[in-house]
């Protein structure tokens, strides 16, 4: 039961900066994954950005392995350093095409320990397990990777210590570094800011001794009796939010396989009618996620699978509680919700990040703090929420979306939830069936630490270089 409504008056505007991670105590080394001593890698640069301003940076890259043993992708790490237009300017990553699958290579912002007069930042390109192993003498195939500015605005690149305004074809590229297993094996880094030095942001490895919820979504399909012993609830009891009188339908939640994974697909459906419309939700049983991080990969959707589009659809992950009153004050939820059709007076897509006080059901009245940015984003992305004793923290992609403020801080233990569900039947009045899809690779909570989302990246690769599809040592409260 994500946000029941969002008043126009309650909105605020969107937060976007680029991500600069706090330290996570209790951090260990991961092991290495390439053990010989002949291990390496080279990689190739080309640009089809080739002027000294311009939309969006385009560094395309092939990575190629020269040694002798085979390497692991999850263990490479791939920088490209840049001058920031202006301290306060943030930039958004991309992948537009990839061999190796768009989904599989994940884009972050650092800032540099020792800013020159050609960087102060670097994008790190890393890949998820799902990109597989290079065996020797094989390489990534194209990677059509970009970044631009959040505002849109042009950018400057000719000052770019990474930048190659005369590489139109691929060819060995030392102004990049590359690591394997956290050792640089490739390229030279702006003068003090080899990626042996200290770095600005925390290790990326996973915590050691945490108390961790860790699912794959590894299952066979919503019957699966793994899903109620591992405590997840597939809901199918009637009630909100969404159209009075639709279903929640279990049958529509299925396991299928993409990028090398198994994930979730939330399937919501219409054909213009409450007796029609069948929604989806699957929430954990216990109540007891707090403080500490919540993240999950999700594929949002912005047409639907079949039949016309336009229906005001809402597609979620979120941590939840109940609310004892109205206006009790103990009441917390924490989400990302995706509008690729607009709803709740938006005409388009919109992305919230809402932390809930309270609220009052009847008549309507919310206490809670919002962050939005208008504009698609279908596709996969990223989620990351942390919570402490100080504040709550949105990233998406690796990047900051939005801090709101202690005074939302939860009181109580939370479920966690991930629901599809529609506003009402006003968007799209065709009789016409049609249905919609929300996917959900995987979600980690761990408690009481903070992981940037980097991070999140490693802790989620170690399990399932382990081979582990789900773990859970968060005790009941």
């Amino acid at each position: 039961m994500t946000s029941r409504t969002h008043p126009t008056s309650l909105r605020t505007a969107a937060a976007a900066a680029v991500a600069v991670a706090t330290a996570a105590a209790g951090l260990a080394v991961l092991p290495a994954t390439a053990s010989a001593a002949t291990d390496n890698v080279t990689v190739q640069y080309r640009t089809s950005a080739t002027g000294a301003t311009a939309d969006q940076t385009e560094p395309w890259f092939e990575i190629r392995n020269t040694g002798d043993g085979t390497v692991r992708l999850s263990a490479v790490k791939v920088r490209y350093y840049f001058k920031a237009d202006s301290s306060g300017t943030s930039y958004r990553f991309a992948c537009s095409w990839a061999v190796k699958g768009c989904s599989n290579i994940t884009g972050t912002f650092r800032t540099l320990t020792d800013p020159t007069a050609t960087a102060d930042r670097y994008l790190e390109i890393g890949f998820t397990s799902g990109a597989g192993s290079l065996a020797p003498g094989a390489d990534t195939g194209d990677m059509q990777l970009r970044f631009y500015r959040s505002d849109w605005q042009r950018l400057q690149q000719s000052d770019d210590y990474s930048f190659g305004p005369s590489q139109t074809t691929y060819a060995d590229w030392p102004k990049v570094t590359a690591q394997l297993s956290g050792a640089t094996v490739w390229g030279t880094a702006p003068e003090g800011n080899e990626p042996t030095d200290p770095p600005t942001d925390p290790p990326t490895d996973p915590p050691v001794g945490g108390l961790v919820l860790f699912d794959d979504f590894n299952y066979t399909g919503s019957s699966d009796p793994r899903i109620s012993a591992n405590g997840w609830n597939v809901r199918s009891d009637s009630g909100g939010p969404g159209v009075p009188g639709a279903t929640w339908a279990p049958e529509n939640v299925t396991f299928t396989a993409s990028g090398g994974n198994s994930v979730m697909n939330l399937r919501t459906q219409t054909a213009g009618t409450a007796a029609s419309t069948r929604q989806t939700e699957v929430l954990s049983k216990a109540t007891k996620f707090k403080n500490g991080t919540y993240a999950a990969r999700v594929k949002f959707s912005d047409a639907p699978v079949s039949g016309p589009d336009g229906d005001r659809v809402v597609q979620t992950f979120f941590t939840i509680n109940d609310l004892k009153a109205p206006m009790a004050d103990d009441y917390s939820e924490y989400d990302f919700e995706y509008l690729p059709n607009g709803g709740w007076g938006e005409p388009s897509s919109i992305l919230y990040t809402t932390s809930w006080e309270t609220y009052n059901p009847d008549p309507w009245q919310a206490i809670n703090q919002h962050s939005q940015v208008r504009q698609s984003w279908g596709g996969w992305h990223d989620l990351v929420l942390t919570i402490d004793n100080s504040a709550i923290t949105y990233y998406i992609d690796g990047q900051l979306f939005g801090t709101h403020d202690a005074a939302y801080l939860p009181e109580r233990p939370m479920s966690i939830n991930f629901n599809q569900w529609l506003i009402d039947l006003a968007g799209q009045t065709s009789t016409t069936p049609r249905s919609y899809d929300e996917q959900v690779d995987y979600v980690l909570h761990v408690k009481d630490q903070v992981l940037t989302p980097a991070q999140v990246d490693a802790t989620v690769s170690s399990y399932r270089t382990a081979g582990t599809t789900f773990e859970d040592t968060v005790p009941n409260p």
